[in-house]
């Protein structure tokens, strides 16, 4: 009998000290698309992890990332309205814009600058460079490749040599000085359609407006971007960014030279490219940044090849608090978010212990730690399934997303050149979608003409119904096809038609 208590200790105290990577309870994986699936584990401390790993072997499964209100301009936004923005939109995946993104999966990414809503670190989005990675400022965050490899990135460094716009018709090169940042005086700033609906300029520059053929991401000489001019603005300001266009921006010399070398229907090249370093910001790393299609900061990077990293002097990665990570082996990525800060309930994890759930129980190799405490949230087919330590989404400015592909589908109802007139009041917006900017509004009874479009989109379905590109008195842009009809015969939803059967009853 003197025996007993000393042994119902010792299993006692065993329990409590059983590694974070053992879960209480082992669910199945529930699908959530073909080949994405998600789980909830309860482990020991207590604590919830809610898990999503995407099959790495499906062509039609990609990771993106997410960004606040669409652009960098406009501060933060909850998780569930970035991942609905995206969702049902064209995605430019494999080099052109082909094919329609569903979110499946979706959490929060990296720190951001509370003032303006920005994220800390570089970041790349559907094949757009969109914020630089600071010069030799250590790690890079995850990286997405459009050939589907997934890596972690070290120190990057942009060589201005290798940063360039080529004019091809005149063999002209401009360095390129900065992405989506102020105009300047010293050099070419590329905004991208991820800055804001327009560059926010004031006049007194020159703007280029390019019509690009895929995004201008990191693409190292001789590979370049190819884009067509459709446009120069000498001293307007403020130019329109569609949302397969970039703008380059310039004043006083830079601006003289960008004149002279830019016609209207001269083709461009856009070269960039990110010398990729070990985190000590000295020693060539393996990983190539080319063809990144999606990125975004991280802060520790806690698994390396197999083996969990010590960040014992850091705080931030020693407490226990709620987590959201990004892990990955050979087969699968996984998306983990970690609750905390709820008592009785989830108490969060530190670094390490993210590192053996990683490891132990998922089998992944790496893992970077992004943005955590109340900004930690999953997303999950129309809903959040973690418990934010806020008790409500808390606003961020990124995330990344697990994304199925579907092919497009297309209306043949018009053709470019065909005349068009507007049912009523219509919306004029930069892209195929009612998730990018209105830049005018036509009135009832407006004629239009149907325009060629160089990605061929025109008639594509997104966001629910199909968009023509279309040019009016005085604007051009994306109209919804249920604004529209051809004089002839009606085009669009069946309430479209409806409704102006219902003009004509009335007009008698």
């Amino acid at each position: 009998m003197r025996f007993r208590i000393p042994v119902v200790f010792l299993l006692c105290s065993f329990a409590l000290l059983r590694p974070a990577a053992v879960a209480l309870s082992a669910p199945e994986w529930a699908p959530v698309a073909d080949g994405i699936e998600y789980q909830q584990f309860t482990l020991p401390g207590p604590n919830q992890a809610y898990v999503a790993r995407m099959d790495r072997t499906r062509e039609d499964r990609i990771v993106d990332s997410l960004l606040a209100q669409g652009n960098l301009y406009e501060g933060t936004e909850a998780v569930s309205g970035m991942a609905r923005r995206y969702d049902g939109s064209v995605v430019p995946w494999a080099g052109s814009w082909n094919t329609l993104g569903r979110v499946a999966v979706a959490i929060n990414g990296i720190f951001y600058d509370p003032e303006t809503g920005i994220p800390e670190t570089g970041m790349i989005q559907s094949g757009w460079y969109i914020k630089r990675f600071d010069d030799l400022g250590g790690g890079s965050g995850f990286a997405w490749k459009s050939d589907g490899s997934a890596f972690v990135g070290g120190c990057a460094y942009h060589e201005p040599e290798r940063q360039f716009v080529r004019f091809l018709n005149r063999d002209r090169t401009m360095e390129i000085a900065g992405i989506n940042v102020e105009q300047s005086h010293d050099g070419l700033v590329v905004y991208t359609p991820q800055f804001d609906a327009n560059t926010h300029t004031s006049d007194g520059g020159v703007e280029v407006l390019v019509e690009m053929l895929r995004p201008a991401g990191i693409s190292p000489a001789p590979q370049m971007a190819l884009g067509t001019i459709r446009g120069i603005r000498d001293g307007w300001g403020s130019t329109p960014i569609p949302f397969d266009h970039l703008v380059l921006s310039a004043r006083g010399e830079a601006g003289r030279r960008l004149l002279e070398n830019s016609g209207i229907g001269d083709q461009v090249g856009i070269s960039q490219q990110i010398t990729h370093l070990e985190t000590d910001c000295q020693t060539a790393a393996e990983w190539d940044w080319s063809q990144t299609f999606a990125s975004i900061g991280g802060s520790f990077n806690f698994l390396k090849e197999s083996e969990i990293q010590s960040f014992d002097d850091n705080l931030g990665a020693v407490q226990r608090n709620p987590r959201t990570v990004v892990c990955f082996n050979n087969e699968f990525i996984y998306f983990v978010v970690v609750d905390g800060r709820q008592p009785g309930y989830s108490i969060g994890m530190t670094t390490d212990e993210l590192g053996r759930f990683c490891l132990e129980t998922l089998d992944a190799e790496w893992g970077i730690n992004q943005d955590g405490g109340g900004s930690s949230t999953m997303w999950v087919n129309g809903k959040v399934v973690n418990r934010p330590s806020d008790g409500q989404e808390r606003l961020v400015a990124n995330g990344l997303a697990m994304v199925a592909l579907e092919p497009l589908d297309r209306s043949t109802v018009f053709h470019p050149g065909d005349p068009v007139l507007t049912m009523a009041p219509a919306a004029v917006r930069l892209g195929p979608g009612d998730h990018y900017a209105v830049v005018a509004t036509v009135p009832q009874d407006a004629s239009g003409v149907v325009l060629p479009h160089l990605n061929g989109l025109n008639g594509v379905f997104a966001k629910g119904v199909y968009w023509w590109r279309v040019k009016f008195e005085g604007a051009q842009g994306w109209v919804s096809q249920d604004d529209i009809f051809d004089g002839a015969g009606w085009a669009g939803s069946l309430k479209t038609v409806h409704d102006k059967l219902l003009r004509i009853w009335d007009d008698g």
